[in-house]
C-alpha cells in the first residue's frame, strides 16, 4: 500500500484522496478490523484528505511485536550508522519541504508559512539528532583507587511508545522519534487522528532513507483503542506523550505500575508582560503572533497579556486594530491568509464556550467572539481572533487553557504584580516580558517559574538546540529537544574496570600506599 498522497498543485486544487494503512514491520497494512476513518480539511470539510486505518489493540500488539523483534539488531548497529540514516532522512525532508507543508495545511489548517516552519523544525531536529550518532557523550572520571578506570555510557531503553498531538503534526513526532532512534530504541507511534497524514509522510521518508524493517512502526486510530493499549503494553518500555494535562495524568497513572519511563509535555497558559517602558509596536506584533499564530492552538500560545496601566489603553487600542486586520482563511485557497481554522468542530465549540465564559465573567469583549461561517469560511471551522480586555487574573479565561484564538488582557500596577499574575496559574511552560530595562528583564527571567522565557519576543519560537518543556502541570520533569531529549530515551550505565589484578575496595582501601 502506498504511503504517499498525490500532491496539491500550486493553485491549491485538491488532489484525489488516498487510503492509508498502518506501518508495521516494514509493511503498509490495513487495520485488523478492516475499519477506516476519514480525515477532512478543516478549512473545507467537503475536501476528503484521505481514509486511515481505524486500529485497535490487535494492531498495537502486532506493532509492538515487530518493534521488539527489530530491537536487538537496531541496538547493535553502531550509533554513527544510525545517525547516517537520520541524516539521509533530513536530506529527503529538505527536498520535499513544500509538498509536506501543503499536505499539512490541508489536513491541519495552519497557514503555509507555519506549516513550512513545522517541517523545518522536523528537518532541524533530524539533522541535530543525526549528529548525536557521533556524540552521545558519557563521562570519564578518575578513580580513588590505583589501576582502575571508570566511565558512564548511555544504553537504549527498548521499545518507545509515542503519542503525538495534531497541532505540530510533523515537528513533535520528530522531536520524539529522532532521539529515540539514534539511541538505538525502536518505535511505535500513534499520531493524532486529526492529522495522521503528516506522520504517514514522515514514516514514508524514514522508509525511503533505508531504516530497517520493524524499527519504526505506526498505528493510527483513537486514544482508547490505540493509545491506551500502547501505553499499558508490557513490551513498551518508555511512553512519550504530548497533549492535555488531563490525558497526561492518565498516561502517568498507566505507566506507574510497571515503573516504565514516562515523558509528558502538557498544557500551558502563557503570559506576555508589557511594561511601561516597552516598545509598544514590538509588543503588539508579539502579542498578535503569540496569541493567534496556529489559531492559538499551541501549548506555548500567549493567551494572557499583562499590561502596565500607564500604557494599557494605548497598547489595547493598537492590539485590537492589528488583530482586526488579520486575514483569516484557508491557507491553500489564499496564501495571503494569516490565520487558519480551528482543527475541528469540537475545538471551535470549545472556543465558543470560553467566549461565553468570558462574557459571563464580566470581561470586556474588544474584538471577535464569533464563528466565521459565511462566504469563503462557510465550509470550514473558522472563528474570529478574539480579545477580552479589563480581565481579572482570577477569571477562568485567564487561568484555563482554551487552545484557540482567544487572548485575555489584564491591567497591572507594577512589574511585581505582573510577575505575581504570571505565576498564578497551574501551568509553567512559557513567559515573556517586553521592557527596555535590562535589570527587570533579568529579574523576570529569574522569578518566572516557567521552563521557557523570552525577552522582547512572544512566548513562542523555541529552537531545537535548547531543551523544551515546562514546570508544574505542564510537564513531569523531562525535556524535549537538545541533548536533554537523550535522557528521556536512554538509561545510564556506570562502568568500572579494575586492572590492578587484586581486590580493591572502594571507600575502604583508600589510604595512600595501601
Amino acid at each position: 500500500m502506498s504511503a504517499t498522497l498525490p500532491r496539491a498543485d500550486t493553485a491549491g486544487a485538491s488532489p484525489r484522496p488516498g487510503a492509508y494503512g498502518n506501518y508495521i514491520g516494514g509493511q503498509w497494512m490495513p487495520a485488523a478490523s478492516g475499519r477506516t476513518f476519514e480525515n477532512r480539511n478543516p478549512a473545507d470539510t467537503s475536501d476528503l484528505v484521505g481514509t486511515f486505518a481505524d486500529s485497535g489493540p490487535a494492531d498495537v500488539e502486532r506493532a509492538v511485536a515487530a518493534a521488539r523483534e527489530a530491537f536487538p539488531r537496531w541496538r547493535a548497529l553502531p550509533a554513527p550508522r544510525r545517525g547516517e540514516i537520520l541524516f539521509r532522512v533530513a536530506e529527503i525532508l529538505v527536498r520535499r519541504k513544500e509538498d509536506l507543508a501543503r499536505d499539512m495545511t490541508r489536513e491541519m489548517g495552519k497557514v503555509l508559512p507555519e506549516t513550512r516552519g513545522d517541517v523545518q523544525e522536523a528537518i532541524d531536529m533530524t539533522y541535530y539528532m543525526a549528529g548525536e550518532g557521533r556524540r552521545q557523550f558519557g563521562q570519564t572520571t578518575p578513580s580513588e583507587l590505583p589501576n582502575k578506570f571508570q566511565m558512564s555510557v548511555r544504553m537504549p531503553v527498548g521499545v518507545a511508545g509515542l503519542i503525538t498531538p495534531w497541532n505540530f503534526p510533523m515537528a513533535i513526532p520528530s522531536w520524539k522519534t529522532m532521539p529515540a532512534l539514534v539511541l538505538g530504541n525502536t518505535v511505535v507511534i500513534k499520531p493524532a487522528s486529526d492529522t495522521p497524514l503528516s506522520v504517514v509522510n514522515m514514516v514514508g521518508v524514514l522508509e525511503e532513507a533505508g531504516l530497517p524493517r520493524g524499527v519504526m512502526n505506526m498505528v493510527t486510530g483513537g486514544g482508547s483503542e490505540v493509545g491506551s493499549p500502547l501505553m499499558r503494553h508490557e513490551g513498551v518500555h518508555i511512553v512519550s506523550f504530548t497533549g492535555s494535562t488531563e490525558v497526561g495524568r492518565k498516561v502517568s497513572e498507566a505507566c506507574a505500575p510497571a515503573f516504565k519511563h514516562c515523558h509528558l509535555e502538557m498544557g500551558g497558559k502563557n503570559i506576555i508582560m508589557v511594561m511601561d517602558d516597552a516598545r509598544l509596536d514590538l509588543a503588539v506584533e508579539g502579542a498578535v503572533w503569540g496569541g493567534f499564530g496556529t489559531t492559538g492552538q499551541r501549548c506555548t500560545a500567549a493567551s494572557r497579556v499583562a499590561v502596565h496601566k500607564k500604557v494599557y489603553r494605548e497598547f489595547v487600542d493598537r492590539f485590537v486594530a492589528r488583530t482586526k486586520a488579520l486575514k483569516v482563511g484557508g491557507g491553500l485557497v489564499d496564501e495571503a491568509s494569516e490565520m487558519g481554522p480551528c482543527v475541528n468542530e469540537a475545538q471551535r465549540a470549545t472556543v465558543e464556550k470560553y467566549v461565553k465564559v468570558g462574557t459571563d465573567e464580566g470581561a470586556t469583549l474588544l474584538t471577535g467572539g464569533h464563528r466565521l461561517d459565511q462566504g469563503p469560511h462557510a465550509r470550514g471551522h473558522f472563528h474570529e481572533p478574539t480579545i477580552f480586555g479589563d480581565c481579572d487574573p482570577k477569571m477562568r479565561i485567564c487561568r484555563e487553557e482554551i487552545f484557540g484564538p482567544v487572548v485575555s488582557v489584564m491591567p497591572v500596577d507594577s512589574f511585581a504584580q505582573a510577575i505575581e499574575v504570571g505565576n498564578s496559574v497551574e501551568y509553567g511552560l512559557s513567559a515573556s516580558i517586553y521592557t527596555q530595562d535590562v535589570n527587570n528583564a533579568f529579574r523576570a527571567m529569574r522569578d518566572m517559574y516557567t521552563g521557557i522565557f523570552y525577552v522582547n519576543a512572544p512566548t513562542i519560537g523555541a529552537e531545537t538546540h535548547l531543551p523544551f518543556g515546562g514546570t508544574k502541570n505542564t510537564g513531569n520533569g523531562h525535556r524535549e529537544a537538545c541533548v536533554q531529549a537523550l535522557d528521556v530515551f536512554s538509561e545510564w550505565k556506570s562502568v568500572y574496570i579494575d586492572y590492578s589484578g587484586q581486590l580493591q575496595r572502594a571507600q575502604i582501601d583508600t589510604e595512600v600506599g595501601e
